[in-house]
């Protein structure tokens, strides 16, 4: 491990702890003020985002197209990180918010409310707007943030972190509030896990490499994100257009997105009436099938799906299909082979439904929706840091509620104990 690395992170650390300290018990309005001013720096600096986001997009020329896609930033991508920002500054603020209350027998009266987690250290992949909504998020929920990006990103997430601080000053509160680890060496990913005691909780977000490692190495707590296997189940019962419509936006309209379906299971009742056209629909968008025997007689521009195929987080335009035998035999495939993130039934049948919302054990089930909503912003939480697949400490969307714990107020009044 580079002593660099591990210095400056350490660094970073005792600053973002100060910071934290500060934030805990700064009031909303500030926060709330440092968002708008963030929001408004990042439409300001878009020509010195979009020149360095074009930087990192000629060194990563080498990356497919849907990872250089998850990269690009445009004029409209700008505009969305700044409206994210300002979503997070329109959302009540978690800190100090009583969660429950309740009066003893004894005349105790008690309260849990919400708190900071501290310091969160967010290790992520090449998503530029990860580092706003991470930054924002954190600011918003009263938390210092530690921000690792990827190495193809590095030259936008420090421009938007500069825009951050520019916020972040508006308002008052020290740049340390958000900090970017400032080198590409990965020796800094080790140096975060590892610190205990300066870091409350890491967040990572990317691929199955990255989620392994950190699972695998930290020693500090760590909210999860694994890989988004999700699937689409096409019940006996569900409407032709529909399933038609939702199918090829849940793969199709961003493919490298943790939300994007990678499995699609049809209800052998609907082989003959359904599948053909939705696999249509699926092909003449650019999708490549990879499908079971049925599915590969239904089209025979299907390739032959292999076991791999059912586990695998393609992140492309790649999908692979096979046919079941009812609602029953769906829920077991993606009990198997899915990582509980998100999946999704079609059909007009109530007790269907019912019974794959209830038995699916994913962090996000769906009824006649694309699995694409799988998103913070999405949910009215303003936006996220990622999708918890975890049940401890959060599942699910991780906005800024999600990145708060709590503390138990106790009042009494000479109150002691018999």
């Amino acid at each position: 491990m580079s002593e660099d690395a591990i210095e400056i992170v350490a660094r970073l650390g005792r600053e973002a702890r100060a910071a934290a300290d500060r934030l805990a018990v700064t009031p909303g309005e500030v926060k709330d003020r440092a968002l708008y001013a963030a929001a408004e720096a990042v439409r300001n600096r878009c020509p010195r985002l979009l020149e360095a986001n074009a930087r990192d997009l000629e060194s990563a020329a080498h990356l497919r197209a849907s990872l250089l896609d998850r990269l690009r930033l445009d004029e409209d991508r700008v505009e969305a990180i700044a409206c994210g920002l300002e979503g997070v500054a329109g959302l009540p603020d978690p800190v100090g918010a009583v969660a429950a209350s309740w009066t003893r027998p004894n005349g105790l009266r008690f309260e849990r409310i919400r708190t900071p987690l501290g310091v969160v250290g967010i290790i992520y992949e090449s998503r530029p707007n990860v580092t706003a909504d991470a930054g924002g998020l954190c600011l918003k929920s009263g938390n210092a943030a530690i921000l690792r990006g990827g190495s193809e990103s590095f030259h936008t997430s420090t421009a938007i972190v500069e825009a951050l601080h520019e916020g972040l000053e508006a308002a008052g509160l020290p740049k340390a509030c958000v900090q970017l680890v400032p080198t590409r060496d990965r020796a800094a990913v080790g140096a975060m896990l590892s610190m205990r005691g300066a870091i409350d909780v890491v967040v990572p977000r990317g691929g199955k490499g990255l989620i392994q490692r950190v699972l695998e190495e930290a020693r500090v707590p760590v909210i999860g994100h694994l890989e988004g296997l999700c699937h689409v189940y096409v019940d006996g019962a569900a409407d032709l257009e529909k399933a038609r419509r939702v199918a090829v936006n849940a793969k199709m309209r961003r493919t490298g997105v943790c939300g994007a379906a990678e499995t699609i299971l049809f209800d052998r009742a609907v082989a003959e009436s359904h599948m053909p056209a939705i696999l249509e629909d699926l092909i003449a968008a650019g999708c490549e099938v990879r499908g079971d025997t049925e599915v590969c007689a239904a089209d025979g521009r299907a390739l032959p799906a292999g076991e791999e195929d059912w586990n695998t987080e393609y992140l492309d335009a790649v999908i692979s299909a096979r046919v079941v035998d009812g609602v029953e035999e769906a829920v077991r495939h993606i009990q198997r082979y899915g990582s509980r993130h998100t999946d999704t039934i079609l059909t007009e049948n109530d007790a269907a439904a019912a019974h794959f919302l209830a038995h699916v054990d994913s962090a996000i089930v769906l009824h006649n929706a694309s699995t694409q909503f799988a998103d913070g912003g999405e949910f009215g939480f303003g936006a996220e840091i990622g999708i918890s697949t975890d049940k401890f400490h959060a599942r699910g969307p991780v906005g800024a509620e999600q990145l708060t714990s709590y503390k138990y107020v106790v009042r009494g009044d000479g109150t002691v104990r018999p």
